[in-house]
């Protein structure tokens, strides 16, 4: 029982340090790249293509569900941010929905809906009325 409570330390650990080289990589005065949101999306990989487990506050998919929920701090990385995943959600259409519940099981709101019919230069009013 210790090892597997270890090795899931180690996993926790490797997905903080990911998460930290990833917004390092990160311009202050520049929209989000994609990648940047692809790159913390696929810590839900599993999630993503099997739908299973649920993701659950506090493991790495969440982590990088409040990551990202961070990274979509000013309004131009919010609709950055909604461009990327709506990208995603196009690119990966059979999982869309995972994707866009994503938030939901995390208990994070990125201040717009991930959906196909979002327009994400017009997300700063929803933005508005969740107080961010």
């Amino acid at each position: 029982m210790k090892v597997e409570k270890m090795m899931q330390l180690i996993r926790h650990m490797a997905v903080g340090m990911a998460v930290i080289v990833v917004l390092s990589a990160i311009p202050a005065d520049s929209s989000t790249d994609c990648s940047t949101v692809t790159a913390l999306i696929s810590s839900c990989s599993s999630f993503v293509k099997d739908g299973t487990p649920d993701p659950m506050p506090g493991s790495p998919c969440c982590m990088a569900m409040t990551t990202l929920n961070n990274v979509a701090d000013s309004a131009d990385n919010r609709r950055s941010v909604c461009r990327c995943l709506m990208d995603l959600i196009t690119q990966n259409n059979p999982n869309a929905t995972a994707i866009a519940t994503l938030p939901g099981f995390c208990g994070v709101s990125l201040g717009f809906t991930i959906d196909l019919n979002t327009d994400c230069e017009y997300i700063d009013q929803f933005a508005e009325l969740e107080g961010r």
